[in-house]
C-alpha cells in the first residue's frame, strides 16, 4: 500500500515537473519518446507578401500617388457643385468617407497649401476652401494632354482587345482603368464610338475588336528589349527569344540553385500575348502549367507596359480574369516573380509596378500625360514648405465675392454668425455712453 502511494506521488511529481519545465518533456510525459515530425513551411501568397524584399523608392512614390488621387477626388467633388468654385470646410468635413481618408478633411486640406487655399469668407466669415490656380491649371493641362494623345489611347484599347481570348472586353472593366490607360472620361463616346473602324459596341457594356490586318500591333513591348539584348550583348537567340528583363531590389537574398532555375525559366518557350492558344496545347502536365504561367506573366507585362504610369491596382486585374485568361490567384503569380513585378501594399491596397520601367523611384520614359502628373506630384511633395510666397491675392477674383455658394449652405447661421451684429451693436452703444 505504501509502495502504491509512493508510485502515485512520483507520477504526480513528474507531471508537475513536466508542466514547469516544458523542455524536459516536449510532448508530455506519456509521449516524450515520440519523434517530432518536421513540417515544411507554408509558401503561399500571404507568406510571400510578408517576406518580400521591400522597395523603399517605389513605396514612397506610391504614397505620393495615393495623395494625388485623394486631391483629385476632392477636386472632383468641389467641381460637381454648381454654386461656386469654393466650398465651406463645414461641408467638406462630410466627405471623409466618400474620399476614403483616414484623417479629417480639414487636416488633409491644410497639409497641402500649394494645392488648396483656405480663406475666411468675406461676408459669412466662415472658413472656405478652393483649389489654387496652379493646381487647377495642371488639371486642365492633363485633360488637354489626354485629348492630344487620343490615338495612343486608341492603340492601347486595341492591343487589350487583341490579347482577349474572345476579342471582347467589358466597358466597365475599361472604365476602372481609364486613368491608367490615359483615356478621357467620356471615352465610350469619344473613343469607342468615334473610331468605328477599330471598335464595335455589341451592347451598352461590351466592346468588340473589328478584325484588321495590322501586324505591327501584334508585337509585345518586351520584344524591343529582346532585340536590343540580342544585338548589343551578342547573346544567342535561345537566351533572348523568350526572356524577360529581370532586376531585383537591393537586399534581395538569392538562395542556392536560384540562378539555375531562373535561367531555365528564361529559356522556357510559351505562347506570346498576341498569339492564340490552340486547344491541343492546353493540358495539365507540369511543363504545360509552367508555360501557361509564363504566358500570363507575358500578358501582365504587356498590360503594364500599355499603362501611362506602368502600374495598376491588383484588384482591378480581376475584372480581366475571364477575358485575358488569368489564373484565379493573380497575387500569388505576381509575387513569384519579384524581378519583373513589385507589389506595394501602401494604404492596404495592392498595387503592382513594372520594375524595369522605374529606376530609383522614377519613371524612365514618361509620356506627356505622366509629365503633367509629375508636376502635380511636385506640388504635393512641397507640403508646407516654401509657403511664404503664397498669397490669396491671385486667388481673390470676382468669383470669391460670389456668396451664393456658402450662403445657401448655411442660411440660418448655425455657426453663431447671428450673434455678430448684436455684439457690434453693443460695442457701438458702449462707445456712445463713454
Amino acid at each position: 500500500m505504501i509502495g502504491r502511494i509512493h508510485s502515485h506521488t512520483r507520477l504526480a511529481f513528474a507531471v508537475c515537473s513536466s508542466n514547469s519545465h516544458p523542455s524536459r518533456f516536449p510532448f508530455g510525459p506519456f509521449n516524450s519518446a515520440a519523434q517530432r515530425r518536421w513540417k515544411k513551411p507554408a509558401d503561399t501568397a500571404r507568406t510571400r507578401l510578408e517576406d518580400r524584399t521591400m522597395d523603399s523608392k517605389l513605396d514612397k512614390l506610391m504614397t505620393r500617388l495615393n495623395a494625388l488621387d485623394d486631391v483629385l477626388r476632392v477636386h472632383s467633388l468641389m467641381s460637381a457643385r454648381r454654386r461656386g468654385p469654393f466650398v465651406s470646410l463645414q461641408r467638406m468635413s462630410r466627405w471623409k468617407n466618400i474620399i476614403g481618408l483616414n484623417i479629417e478633411v480639414t487636416r488633409f486640406v491644410r497639409k497641402y497649401p500649394h494645392v488648396f487655399w483656405v480663406f475666411p469668407h468675406p461676408k459669412r466669415r466662415n472658413l472656405c476652401c478652393r483649389v489654387r490656380a496652379r493646381m487647377h491649371d495642371l488639371i486642365e493641362e492633363e485633360r488637354v494632354a489626354i485629348r492630344e494623345s487620343e490615338l495612343d489611347g486608341v492603340m492601347r484599347v486595341r492591343k487589350l482587345l487583341m490579347m482577349s481570348v474572345t476579342g471582347r472586353l467589358r466597358v466597365h472593366a475599361l472604365r476602372l482603368i481609364r486613368r491608367d490607360l490615359g483615356l478621357p472620361e467620356d471615352f465610350r463616346d469619344s473613343v469607342l464610338v468615334k473610331y468605328g473602324d477599330y471598335f464595335r459596341l455589341v451592347d451598352l457594356e461590351v466592346v468588340e475588336l473589328v478584325p484588321r490586318d495590322d501586324e505591327e500591333f501584334g508585337t509585345a513591348k518586351v520584344e524591343e528589349w529582346r532585340e536590343w539584348e540580342y544585338r548589343e550583348k551578342w547573346l544567342s537567340e535561345n537566351e533572348t527569344r523568350f526572356a524577360f528583363p529581370i532586376g531585383f531590389p537591393t537586399g534581395y537574398r538569392i538562395v542556392a540553385g536560384f540562378k539555375e532555375k531562373l535561367r531555365n525559366w528564361q529559356m522556357l518557350p510559351y505562347v506570346k500575348p498576341y498569339e492564340k492558344v490552340e486547344e491541343g496545347e492546353r493540358s495539365h502536365s507540369r511543363g504545360a502549367v509552367a508555360r501557361f504561367e509564363k504566358r500570363v506573366v507575358g500578358i501582365l507585362h504587356e498590360l503594364l507596359s500599355l499603362t501611362v504610369e506602368k502600374r495598376i491596382a491588383v484588384e482591378r486585374l480581376a475584372h480581366f480574369r475571364r477575358d485575358l485568361a488569368f489564373p484565379i490567384n493573380i497575387q500569388e503569380l505576381l509575387l513569384k516573380h519579384p524581378g519583373i513585378f513589385y507589389v506595394s501594399t501602401k494604404r492596404g491596397v495592392l498595387t503592382v509596378f513594372l520594375r524595369e520601367a522605374y529606376d530609383k523611384g522614377r519613371l524612365l520614359n514618361p509620356g506627356p500625360v505622366y509629365t503633367v502628373r509629375s508636376k502635380m506630384l511636385e506640388l504635393i511633395s512641397s507640403g508646407r514648405r516654401n509657403t511664404k510666397g503664397l498669397s490669396g491675392c491671385e486667388e481673390s477674383g470676382d468669383e470669391v465675392h460670389d456668396t451664393g455658394a456658402v450662403v445657401a449652405e448655411n442660411p440660418r447661421g448655425r455657426d453663431g454668425e447671428w450673434a455678430v451684429p448684436i455684439l457690434n451693436r453693443l460695442r457701438k452703444s458702449k462707445g456712445d455712453e463713454l
